[in-house]
């Protein structure tokens, strides 16, 4: 099961790719308990970590769910799975790539525009511009969500950890991308981030005006380690997130169309009232 020394892709995606194929041909059952980390590194050759980065490749495209404390599972919906990735990497084809996202961290996001954004300094994506929104609650207030399972109250320190996260998310987005204007393999980039006091129950994200991603926000309990002591806590978790896609039609009509057009005009109302802009 060793990786092709001569396939040009990075380890993490052969590894992906070969975990992908089994589960899509049913090697991997819906429901079944993928391999440990360290026998994944030790099957393929590779490090643990090369083996985090092809489970969050697949995780990111809704085949695989993890569990915490229990391991990483086949999803139980994979027969219909909606894969964004292939979808971000085919709008960046365009001339002018757009993309709006709304919901907690904007971290999938992230996961998602790797690939292409490594395209294009490669020289196989050439679009000459990219402009991409982030709308995302503000964390320095207090909200619903985030918040200690015990009680349900606010935990400061809770709200500082998913706003760490959001922070690294949002700013590896906009260094990525002002580093290909930067070096001048598109005329414009564009990265925007606001903030809102408002704790998201979906996330969604507009591509290119013409299609859009939406799904909600599971609410999961789980413990996380901060600054060494244990939280226990109730959150959303966005990579367990079901998307269903939408696509505008030639009929103005559609129900397709008319969703893509609702969206567009929710994000464009919360993007001009009530949030207020972040500096990266």
């Amino acid at each position: 099961m060793s990786l092709d020394p001569d396939d040009p892709r990075p380890p993490y995606q052969q590894v992906a790719n070969a975990l992908r194929a089994a589960i899509l041909t049913k090697k991997f059952e819906p429901g079944d308990k993928l391999p440990s980390g360290t026998e994944l590194a030790k099957q393929y050759g590779v490090a643990r970590m090369t083996v985090q980065q092809a489970i969050r490749l697949l995780r990111d495209e809704g085949l695989i769910v993890s569990r915490q404390g229990s391991g990483v599972f086949v999803r139980e919906r994979t027969e219909r799975p909606v894969e964004l990735r292939p979808h971000i990497e085919h709008a960046f084809e365009a001339s002018n790539v757009s993309i709006d996202f709304a919901g907690f961290s904007g971290e999938t996001l992230q996961g998602m525009l790797q690939e292409p954004l490594d395209k294009i300094r490669l020289g196989r994506l050439t679009p000459e511009t990219i402009g991409i929104r982030i709308l995302i609650p503000d964390m320095d207030h207090p909200m619903s969500l985030p918040c200690r399972a015990e009680d349900l109250s606010d935990d400061p320190v809770i709200r500082e950890r998913a706003r760490r996260i959001q922070q690294r998310s949002t700013q590896a987005i906009a260094d990525a991308v002002h580093e290909l204007a930067d070096l001048g393999l598109v005329k414009s980039a564009s990265v925007e981030v606001r903030v809102h006091q408002t704790t998201p129950a979906f996330k969604f994200y507009v591509i290119n005006r013409e299609q859009v991603f939406f799904g909600f926000y599971p609410v999961v309990k789980h413990t996380v380690r901060i600054k060494g002591e244990p939280h226990e806590m109730y959150d959303v978790m966005g990579k367990d997130a079901v998307l269903f896609h939408y696509q505008v039609t030639e009929d103005a009509s559609s129900m397709q169309s008319q969703y893509v057009a609702q969206v567009r005009t929710w994000f464009e109302s919360m993007w001009t009232t009530i949030s207020r802009e972040v500096e990266l």
